[in-house]
């Protein structure tokens, strides 16, 4: 029979994954709507991709700040203000015809998105043990992949019902109002608030670590820098499929080809699955061996990513398989990277890492965005994005395995030294 703690345990997590399950509405929509506002406001596709550069150097600022927050703050109430704030600021970009205040709104609609993802792994952390983690973190980010499903969907409907780009922005998020209303009615930070003990002991040090202390144990680590780095590629191959695919399609003649439309939809079908996949073959296939689940993944990714370009895109059957497998192997591993974060620095310092490494990814995705702009406008095929998305899979790669050499070395260890424990 299950035990009350396990129940709690599960709607935890599952109250968690809802709420996050909405939160690219309010970010991923973007993609939709680029094609649209170009034409509207009259400006090229490099200028779009600063725009998303806008919104992704916010989230890589405010995943730095909040990240740290997290292990400090209720995560309960970080979630909930941040999904608010995005809701508000997403509206706002849609009654907005200049480019430059879209470009400022967009920035901190960055940062309000930022507000969600290290505090609700904080969350999982503080109610699942070490053993469960991997899968825990799977589930996570499994509703990572499910709210761009969910986003691609809605957007994909709204579009085929002639609708602006306008109402992309309107529209999907109020989803995700309602369940950051339900996530903070229902989500406890730690078991002690649900009227359990906490099942991790603290040394009654945590809450003692100052914000600076705990960026300096993060930086300490060379090898967690170098698996940040390696996050950073990973995220930088990631929004480069999800912003541009959907410009890439769109720009076919979507009207008298809808499937391409669907044929797009499967890429985050494909990311889902890979989260859920990854976190728990790294648990079970690479006896929680995270850095062999991520090399694998990456270098999987960048050979399907080559396959997409070599191949012709006129068969929707094999367009669908292709878009399906590489959402698969490019987004998984991004399961595998956030137990790192216990894992070499310890549970205490669990959010900071999280915030830390997850800047690195939107730093990285950051930067991308306007050079793959560039890019396309320079070559004047959106076919080459994919060429480029593979060898940036592949310094994912090379960097994660320079991170395992180093924690090699290392010994593995995850406690902090005393002399960093002020």
């Amino acid at each position: 029979m299950q035990s009350p703690f396990r129940g709690q345990q599960w709607k935890m997590l599952l109250v968690t994954m809802f709420c996050y399950l909405f939160f690219y509405t309010g970010r991923h929509n973007f993609g939709w709507a680029a094609k649209g506002m170009a034409t509207s406001l009259n400006v090229s596709y490099s200028y779009i991709g600063w725009i998303s550069f806008s919104m992704l150097l916010g989230y890589a600022i405010g995943q730095f700040i909040n990240g740290n927050l997290a292990d400090r703050l209720s995560a309960r109430v970080m979630v909930t203000t941040g999904a608010y704030l995005s809701v508000l600021t997403n509206i706002a970009v849609s009654y907005s015809d200049s480019i430059t205040v879209i470009m400022i709104l967009w920035a901190l609609n960055g940062y309000f998105q930022s507000m969600a993802w290290a505090p609700g792994g904080k969350l999982i952390s503080n109610w699942w043990n070490e053993e469960e983690l991997g899968k825990a973190f799977g589930f996570y980010t499994m509703a990572a992949g499910l709210s761009s499903v969910l986003t691609y969907l809605l957007s994909i409907v709204l579009l085929q019902q002639g609708m602006e780009w306008r109402m992309l922005f309107r529209l999907p998020v109020l989803f995700l109002l309602v369940a950051a209303t339900i996530f903070l009615i229902v989500a406890r930070d730690k078991p002690s608030d649900a009227g359990f003990i906490d099942p991790v002991k603290k040394d009654g040090t945590s809450e003692k670590i100052s914000w600076l202390t705990r960026y300096r144990v993060v930086l300490s680590y060379p090898h967690f820098l170098l698996t940040s780095f390696a996050f950073g590629f990973e995220s930088m191959a990631r929004y480069g499929l999800i912003f541009w695919v959907p410009v890439h399609y769109l720009g076919k003649n979507w009207k008298d080809n809808p499937g391409n439309l669907w044929v797009t939809f499967l890429l985050p079908v494909g990311m889902a699955a890979g989260a859920l996949s990854f976190g728990m073959l790294s648990d079970s296939l690479f006896k929680k061996n995270r850095i062999h689940s991520i090399r694998f993944g990456m270098l999987m990714s960048a050979v399907m990513a080559l396959v997409v370009y070599v191949l012709p895109a006129n068969n929707l059957l094999l367009g669908g398989f292709l878009m399906l497998s590489v959402g698969f192997f490019v987004y998984g591993p991004q399961s595998c990277f956030w137990p790192l974060s216990p894992e070499m620095l310890g549970r205490d310092y669990t959010g900071t890492g999280i915030g830390f490494m997850n800047m690195f990814g939107y730093v990285f995705a950051a930067l991308g965005e306007p050079l793959f702009g560039f890019i396309i406008d320079w070559v004047g095929n959106t076919n080459i994005i994919f060429v480029f998305i593979s060898g940036i899979c592949l310094l994912s790669v090379f960097m994660i395995s320079l991170a395992k050499r180093s924690w090699n070395a290392a010994g593995r260890v995850v406690s902090q030294p005393e002399t960093l424990r002020s």
